[in-house]
């Protein structure tokens, strides 16, 4: 009897854990989505009380949509999870093909994972997301399949990936509610969130190159109170996406949208809106 007691406090302890916390799914709060009239510009859009998992708000959340460089959050939590940060990936030839927006990585260079990673999450190079892939799963298609596996594992039903870049639309989609709850896994990670919260990174290179500067394309970061990062994107496709987290004293939020024409108007909005609810 004794033994049993003891191990079910092991389990309520274990359950009750950051690590188990991170990865329950999202509920609804009750009256959350139909209260308030906010109005976003975004074809899909929700905001979260990232600590327990509560939906504040939302708007055809549970909508597949394209996601564009959002995307790059799944990258990089997938190989944050099979790359230290100073293992040494050899960029792959394939890199230097990628388009349009490169960071210009040159082929057969050995490029430390962590630059990487800032390369990825700060100025979205897809030339560095598919580097890093590459890097981590060996191949692009195999690593594709390693970021739709991640997907079913956290529980994301109606997310699907084609690209570590989110470059190609056709079949790379997710939802609001998605990649909230994939942004609040993400942040859990103290390795992610010092990437993502990192306005200005300069970073040391080798010759020829000698430094490289990343400017976080977030531009919550510093203009808003509290905002922690985490990704923005855009195709002419998808439109403007933008995934948000900021922190005040204990409360913690993450708001998306996807599809938007202002997606810095709609995120202050909810926001704005998520604090003074739980001030």
């Amino acid at each position: 009897m004794r033994r049993f007691s003891l191990l079910a406090i092991v389990v309520a302890i274990v359950a009750a854990s950051p690590a188990a916390a991170q990865r329950q799914p999202l509920v609804h709060q009750e009256g959350a989505l139909s209260a308030h009239g906010i109005a976003v510009t975004a074809k899909g859009a929700i905001l979260i009380d990232a600590n327990d998992g509560s939906v504040l708000w939302g708007k055809d959340e549970h909508r597949r949509l394209r996601i564009a460089s959002t995307t790059k959050i799944m990258t990089a939590i997938v190989a944050m999870e099979r790359l230290r940060p100073h293992d040494v990936v050899t960029v792959d030839k394939s890199v230097t093909r990628v388009q349009p927006f490169k960071e210009g990585l040159r082929p057969g260079e050995r490029v430390a994972a962590w630059k990487l990673f800032y390369g990825t999450l700060l100025m979205s190079g897809n030339d560095t997301a598919l580097a890093l892939a590459i890097g981590a799963g060996g191949s692009r298609s195999r690593f594709v399949a390693l970021m739709n596996e991640k997907a079913r594992v956290l529980g994301l039903k109606d997310s699907h990936f084609r690209s570590p870049s989110g470059l190609l639309d056709r079949d790379n989609y997710s939802t609001a509610w998605d990649m909230a709850s994939l942004a609040r896994y993400a942040m859990w990670n103290p390795r992610f969130r010092a990437v993502v919260r990192t306005r200005v990174k300069r970073v040391p290179w080798a010759a020829p190159t000698y430094a490289k500067i990343y400017v976080n394309h977030n531009h919550m970061l510093g203009s808003y109170p509290g905002a922690d990062g985490v990704k923005t994107g855009w195709t002419t496709l998808a439109k403007h996406c933008l995934v948000a987290s900021a922190r005040r004293g204990g409360v913690h939020l993450i708001a998306v949208v996807l599809g938007a024409d202002d997606m810095y108007g709609d995120v202050k909005k909810l926001l704005d809106f998520g604090f003074a609810a739980r001030s």
